[in-house]
This record gives structure tokens, sequence and C-alpha cells, in this order.
């Protein structure tokens, strides 16, 4: 079975590393991209689109993690799809406040692939 990943992130380095990280991981795992929050919820629109997993970064253009966050919640056909926060930093303020608006948990940004890679074997089951 073929696990989708939504990455949420406008910055292509990043992107570069998370599908890395997943090439690496031990399972089928494929990932769709957009760059802000504007453009994941175009994509969400698509009755079809329905994602295994959401990861947002805080920091972006035009729509922050928070309020994509928060409008990805409203959607009642992916409800149930966790959704992590993925950032530089994580200032615990950010952190609680980000998990009152739903998200299944907050992963700060690793310095390698490798990390990255077990970082998120432990959360795609």
């Amino acid at each position: 079975m073929s696990l989708n990943c939504f990455l949420i992130d406008d910055d292509p380095d990043d992107k570069e590393i998370f599908c890395m990280a997943l090439e690496d991981m031990k399972q089928k795992i494929s990932c769709t991209y957009a760059r802000d929050g504007i453009e994941a919820l175009r994509k969400l629109e698509d009755i079809h689109f329905r994602p295994d997993y959401i990861f947002i970064d805080m920091n972006m253009p035009r729509m922050n993690g928070n309020k994509c966050l928060e409008e990805i919640k409203k959607i009642d056909r992916i409800k149930e799809v966790p959704v992590f926060m993925y950032s530089t930093s994580a200032d615990p303020s950010i952190v609680a406040e980000t998990r009152q608006l739903g998200a299944a948990g907050f992963i700060v940004k690793p310095t390698s692939i490798l990390e990255l890679t077990k970082t998120l074997t432990i959360y795609l089951k």
C-alpha cells in the first residue's frame, strides 16, 4: 500500500530534503507539494485528493502555517487526516497553539536527511 504525504512549504530546498527523506524510507510513499497555504487549499478543493498525512511549514508568505492548519481543519472530508507542523524552531507557546488548532504534532526541521528519515518513520505508519 502506498501512502501520500502533502507537504506545504515555500522553501524548495526543504521540499527536496523532505522528498529525499521519504525516498529513504522502507515503504512506498508519494509526496504532493504546495508552495503556500493558498495553493494547498486549492489542491484540497479536488475531492479526489485525500492525503494520508499533511505537513505544514509555519513561516510562509500569503498564509502562515497556523492559518493554513485552521483552514484545513474546516474541510470535513479530511478532518481526520493527521496534520504535522514542520518548522525550523519550536517555541513552546507556538507548539501549544498548533495543538489547540488541531495539529497532530510539531516537527522541528532536522539538520540532516537521515535525522528527518528517522523522524518521519516514527509518524508515518
